[in-house]
């Protein structure tokens, strides 16, 4: 069994209060979780209203699956012109 987890950080370009920072990200975690089978949740900022961190867990018993998923993910973010990834870290064990 092979767990892939990612800590996405995301600089958010239009929101100017916690509020809308909390809809933009609701809708990207959404759009994640309809098109991949994963888990994802935003792990830690939550009082900065133009950053955030989310993390993404994947289970399978292929590492290629779960490697090929969280690119796909990252290309995803990377369409959105909402946000900006900052930064990336990628685990499997």
């Amino acid at each position: 069994m092979i767990i892939g987890s990612a800590r996405i950080t995301l600089r958010l370009f239009s929101p100017e209060s916690l509020k809308e920072k909390r809809h933009i990200l609701k809708n990207v975690i959404n759009k994640i979780k309809t098109n991949f089978n994963v888990s994802v949740a935003e792990i830690s900022l939550n009082d900065k209203w133009q950053i955030a961190e989310i993390g993404i867990a994947c289970v399978s018993n292929d590492s290629k699956f779960v490697d090929t998923t969280f690119n796909l993910i990252i290309n995803l973010l990377e369409g959105d012109f909402r946000v900006e990834i900052v930064k990336v870290q990628i685990e499997m064990l």
